[in-house]
């Protein structure tokens, strides 16, 4: 169902399937059929809908995205490595073509590979098929967002850059639904024509469904949640993320948030700088001690980001953590080691060990990498998969800010660390995102 589609668009797209009809791609009657449907859906769409996404982890090789396309302000996006993905599902075009997607905060735009991409990366991936959507249609450029392809075949090519490759791709429109199609709105987004092989041969997801706020998107009508909010479905113009330790179940809810996963009240932070779901941070605590990190009148930037699986920070920053903290590989300092205090606001948002350690196998590695962004965007410190697992948090496109609570897991197994005899201090490489 299509039901963030209005009524007034019954008729362009029942001139779309005709115009497909005859071209002998569908019989007339199943086009009348969906154009009815999709009229009948319309007529019924609800304007308090709510929806919950599941998520799969896998933990992966992940993207370090930028984009070298035309950007109002001149600056390029930036997106860090990562080590794994939250991704669910999506579907898009009449019929539904069904997508597994990472729902990422961090950057602006749907990418999906397409039918015409020919290389390993995209044929071992379900691929977007224009030609079999009733409602598809080519774009030319991203800031004409509803005019077609004319008949020279004049657009525009759009590329971005990843840490280990790229893809290239052109502009779509269509419909787009969440989940199993229980919200919807019209969005144009970038389907790909060519990606290298690596990272896309290698991720289990389709592509990657950009939630951040709409001046990172290639424009206004790419932004999947103002184009979400500006439809009118959804009960509130916001959406929660929770990311499940092992064993739990991970979700992103839109159009409300779900108290029943929050262990305390919300705490709402303004976000300072519009783009990245971005908030400020007055200084970083290693147990009780302030490092002094923020001083001045603009204090640390920080992003709230679902697509980064680590906590990152400026290289300085970062090296400065890993002597403070001196986490033993073998764990055998893991019960003296500090929380940490990142001071968003009146708060203090605290990480403890169990949060920022990752344990396998009697090893302890720490959760930070190093990330430089250069300014004005930067230098910029990112709230990662640890800080997500540890605080369920809310995007509010209304008020433009962002919520913070204390997620409420299940009951964990008591962890069991086992010292193998000597103490070797981590070493932590640092991995330095491209630009």
């Amino acid at each position: 169902p299509i039901n963030a589609v209005s009524a007034g668009h019954f008729t362009a797209r029942l001139a779309s399937c005709a115009m497909k009809c005859d071209a002998g791609r569908f019989v007339l009657s199943c086009c009348l059929l969906a154009g009815v449907v999709a009229h009948v859906d319309s007529a019924h769409a609800s304007h308090s809908a709510v929806i919950t996404v599941p998520l799969i982890r896998h933990r992966k090789l992940g993207l370090s995205q930028a984009s070298s396309s035309r950007q109002r302000d001149g600056r390029h996006r930036h997106r860090s490595h990562q080590a794994s993905e939250y991704y669910g599902q999506v579907s898009v075009g009449s019929p539904p073509q069904t997508f597994l997607v990472v729902y990422d905060t961090g950057s602006g735009n749907l990418l999906l590979p397409s039918r015409e991409c020919s290389s390993d990366a995209c044929t071992g991936h379900k691929r977007f098929d224009a030609g079999v959507s009733a409602t598809a249609a080519q774009i030319a450029f991203a800031d004409k967002p509803e005019t077609p392809v004319g008949a020279d075949g004049t657009r525009d090519v759009v590329t971005i850059t990843f840490g280990t490759g790229e893809m290239s791709g052109v502009y779509v429109r269509d419909n787009v639904c969440l989940g199993q199609g229980n919200v919807c709105c019209k969005a144009n987004f970038v389907a790909a024509t060519e990606e290298s092989d690596e990272p896309f041969s290698l991720v289990p997801f389709d592509g990657i469904l950009g939630l951040s706020l709409p001046q990172m998107a290639e424009g206004p009508h790419f932004s999947m949640v103002d184009r979400l909010v500006n439809s009118g479905t959804l009960k509130e113009s916001l959406f929660g993320v929770f990311f499940g330790n092992e064993g739990e179940q991970s979700e992103i809810t839109f159009g409300e948030y779900r108290r029943d996963l929050m262990a305390s009240e919300l705490y709402w932070a303004p976000v300072t700088e519009k783009g990245y779901w971005q908030v400020e941070m007055k200084d970083m605590l290693v147990g009780k001690e302030r490092m002094g990190l923020c001083s001045g009148a603009d204090h640390c930037k920080v992003a709230v980001d679902t697509g980064t699986s680590l906590l990152a920070g400026p290289s300085e920053v970062v090296e400065m953590l890993i002597d403070k903290l001196a986490v033993e590989e073998d764990c055998s300092n893991f019960n003296d080691l500090p929380s940490i205090g990142f001071v968003v606001g009146r708060e203090v948002l605290r990480l403890e060990p169990e949060d920022y350690i990752s344990q396998h196998s009697g090893s302890c590695t720490l959760g930070l990498m190093s990330l430089d962004i250069p300014p004005p965007r930067g230098p910029l410190f990112i709230f990662g998969d640890p800080f997500l697992r540890k605080y369920y948090t809310v995007y509010d496109r209304a008020n433009v800010r962002v919520g913070f609570a204390l997620a409420k897991h299940a009951p964990q197994p008591a962890t069991s660390l086992i010292s193998v005899g000597h103490r070797r201090s981590l070493r932590v490489r640092s991995l330095n995102a491209t630009h």
